[in-house]
């Protein structure tokens, strides 16, 4: 029964996923502080610029580590995502994660009707259902797979709906819808495998809070919305 349940609510959230940029039309920034073990360690942001018909969502975003004051891990980068309508049409990036570059360039092919990557760890052809694994969009939660914003690969994913519930950042209260993303395959090593807990704000259609483990509890938590 809760399989057949989980099913209904991921349909219903597919249904309207064309809708997805126009939810965001008021936007100027949507700003996330980054936390590990609780401490703010960085920060995701995003602003969205708009011309005609098209959409312009542009992520910066840095985190450091450190360990008794040394920097052991250290990412920074920025991506550029580009909409005609709600319909993606390239995506860009470049992040260097330590000493090491790594980078995303994505393109529509009108021809073939798919889009054509060139990635730091894939380069090939996606189909136009996947989406870039960014936390802006609710798209994110009704896509089957997703393309990551870092090096290009593409992961399949699973969405289960966990339930409503109401909750608190930074003395703000939210009343969200928390689901689970996950791999498709969980047999993947650990650090290729998606498992993320997604609060979604139901007023703003903003993702206000994402948790995970990997080294340490990670939270990216809303800190302002423009």
């Amino acid at each position: 029964m809760k399989k057949i349940y989980t099913i209904i609510i991921f349909f219903l959230f597919t249904f309207n996923s064309n809708a997805h940029v126009g939810h965001y039309n008021n936007f100027k920034k949507i700003e996330l502080e980054i936390l590990r073990n609780n401490e703010v360690i960085g920060y995701n942001n995003y602003s969205f610029s708009r011309r005609d018909n098209q959409t312009t969502v542009n992520n910066e975003y840095k985190f450091t580590v450190k360990l008794l004051g040394a920097t052991i891990f250290e990412v920074e980068g920025f991506g550029e995502e580009k909409y005609l309508g709600d319909n993606l049409i390239s995506f860009k990036s470049k992040t260097r994660q330590n000493k090491k570059e790594k980078f995303v360039n994505l393109i529509l092919n009108n021809q073939t009707n798919k889009f054509d990557i060139q990635g730091s760890s894939f380069s090939g052809e996606a189909s136009l259902k996947n989406t870039i694994g960014n936390w802006w969009s609710h798209k994110l939660l009704q896509a089957e797979s997703q393309i990551s914003p870092i090096s290009g690969s593409i992961k399949e994913q699973l969405v289960t709906f966990i339930g409503k519930e109401k909750i608190t950042i930074n003395g703000k209260k939210f009343e969200t819808d928390h689901f689970k993303l996950t791999s498709k395959d969980m047999t993947l090593p650990e650090d290729k495998r998606l498992n993320f807990d997604i609060w979604l704000d139901k007023k703003t259609s903003v993702i206000v809070k994402v948790t995970y483990e990997r080294m340490g509890s990670w939270e990216y938590r809303i800190k302002n919305i423009e």
